[in-house]
């Protein structure tokens, strides 16, 4: 008998699905929360009405900041894709090197949310990287 498939489709609230899946999720305020998975580095979400924003913070770079460096980082954009390094300059003291997706809530499938968690996994090691030989120098 040849094989048939059946694609099922459910909703499920997005801190339960997440855990559901091995996350570790914690509200830090009204719709910010720390997602972590095991030993990776923790995503900050912001969720609105129409958009989920991700953040992993890989901290202060301050010291080994140079025009090369933001050069490389703006180069590796296109090699990370979906995500993004950036700077977060909201605080005029920490300035902090993050990577950041987002995506719309509208029909957010589970495959989409995941993939978003990898894509951040594999973008950290490349960061990683990219920082070592500034960082050991």
């Amino acid at each position: 008998m040849k094989k048939v498939l059946i694609k099922l489709q459910r909703e499920d609230e997005l801190a339960h699905f997440l855990e559901s899946n091995g996350f570790t999720v914690e509200e830090l305020s009204n719709d910010v929360f720390r997602v972590q998975r095991e030993d990776e580095l923790p995503v900050f979400i912001k969720v609105d009405d129409k958009q989920i924003y991700f953040e992993v913070d890989l901290g202060n770079i301050e010291s080994i900041l140079s025009q090369n460096l933001l050069l490389s980082l703006l180069e590796l954009n296109t090699e990370i894709l979906p995500v993004s390094t950036g700077l977060d300059t909201s605080n005029s003291d920490d300035h902090r090197l993050v990577l950041v997706e987002s995506r719309e809530t509208g029909d957010l499938s589970a495959h989409e949310l995941l993939s978003v968690f990898d894509a951040l996994e594999l973008a950290v090691d490349r960061v990683t990287e990219l920082l070592s030989p500034s960082i050991n120098a």
